[in-house]
């Protein structure tokens, strides 16, 4: 839900914009923040017919890191899979002009459906959550089907050595976390344990999975997703920033990290991780399940590379909370939540190596670790 305005803009010169550029709102507006989006700062607009819109901006101050925030990228692939089967809200405007209010900034479509914060999907029977979760997968498989040369993405990324490439990003950004200084009390961040072998082990060529490329989302999982009210469908994907060309076995690992996490007490934000092990949820799919309806719609059985997948979803997933401990260090992480997530990357680096270790023992290959 919208909220009070957190990081305040400008509202006269944004409705400016919006009477010069976007003349579907009707000015005045009223301007809220959402609570989540740690990354990009999101607000609801409502204008005077009371019609609501979001818009969404990259965060004030300097940008610890050039791959981040990217809403441009958000924006063109919205606006490109508008005319495909793939559920996305409809785009408005992007404004690349700082001084409008700060910082690049695009508008798009307020989605009025259902989005669960919590994957397990408290309040709906057993045979709709299992329903819910198989559109979600079903969903999944139709973004990887779309042809990114007919939709004008084709230089959206590289199809070739994908996970080279994370690899070599996600060391660097967490280099750069890592030296972020508390402007209070002077403590830097710090590296993440087992840094230096966690990327040794992902640029071993032995071990990675073969290239595969699609249009992949970079942050596929539930709470990105909007459902229809009254019936399991998505009628919405939402925060695109890490989208690219890319292995679809990478969207498929974000999807299931919370069963992974279930497996490691701590490593988690939620204290209700353990309720994503086998029994504990009815109606909740396992991964097995998960994978399996994926392969039936994609024909891209991913279940001999997942281990490896796993591990590095945990490592990214680890960068990710490094970067917002980061963010609050400089004070500009953008959500109320950002706290909860600042320390669970210890435990996050140290599960993504035993992860690692599992998947360099399952490959068979003997490597000095």
């Amino acid at each position: 839900m919208a909220g009070a305005v957190r990081q305040p803009i400008d509202e006269k010169a944004l409705a400016k914009y919006i009477d010069d550029n976007v003349p579907i709102i009707k000015t005045p507006i009223d301007l809220k923040q959402f609570g989540f989006g740690q990354s990009n700062p999101t607000y609801q607009i409502t204008d005077a017919t009371g019609q609501r819109y979001v818009l969404r901006k990259k965060p004030p101050g300097k940008l610890l890191s050039k791959t981040a925030h990217k809403v441009e990228r958000e924006y063109r692939v919205l606006h490109a899979l508008e005319a495909t089967d793939v559920a996305v809200p409809k785009t408005y405007c992007l404004c690349e002009d700082d001084g409008v209010v700060g910082t690049p900034f695009y508008i798009m479509e307020f989605l009025d459906g259902r989005i669960f914060e919590d994957f397990l999907m408290p309040g709906v029977s057993p045979e709709e959550r299992t329903a819910l979760w198989r559109e979600a997968v079903r969903t999944l498989a139709r973004l990887h089907a779309v042809d990114v040369r007919k939709v004008g993405l084709e230089r959206f990324g590289r199809a070739e050595g994908f996970y080279g490439r994370q690899t070599e990003t996600w060391a660097t950004i967490c280099e750069s976390q890592a030296q972020a200084v508390d402007v209070e009390t002077g403590e830097p961040v710090g590296q993440l344990p087992h840094f230096e072998e966690l990327v040794g082990f992902f640029r071993d060529e032995r071990l990675r999975p073969r290239d595969r490329a699609t249009l992949v989302h970079g942050d596929y999982k539930i709470d990105n997703l909007v459902f229809n009210t009254k019936e399991a469908k998505v009628i919405g994907i939402l925060d695109w920033e890490m989208s690219t060309i890319g292995h679809p076995l990478s969207d498929i690992c974000n999807l299931i990290t919370q069963f992974y996490l279930a497996r490691s007490p701590g490593a988690s934000a939620y204290a209700d991780s353990a309720n994503f092990l086998p029994g504990k949820t009815p109606g909740l799919p396992q991964p097995d399940q998960i994978v399996q309806w994926y392969t039936e719609v994609s024909g891209y059985d991913p279940r001999p590379d997942l281990a490896w997948g796993a591990a590095f979803n945990i490592f990214k997933l680890a960068g990710v909370c490094q970067g917002i401990a980061a963010r609050y260090a400089a004070r500009q992480a953008s959500s109320a939540k950002a706290r909860m997530y600042i320390h669970t990357r210890v435990p996050l680096a140290e599960f993504a190596w035993e992860l690692a270790r599992e998947a360099r023992d399952a490959k068979g290959v003997e490597a000095k670790l």
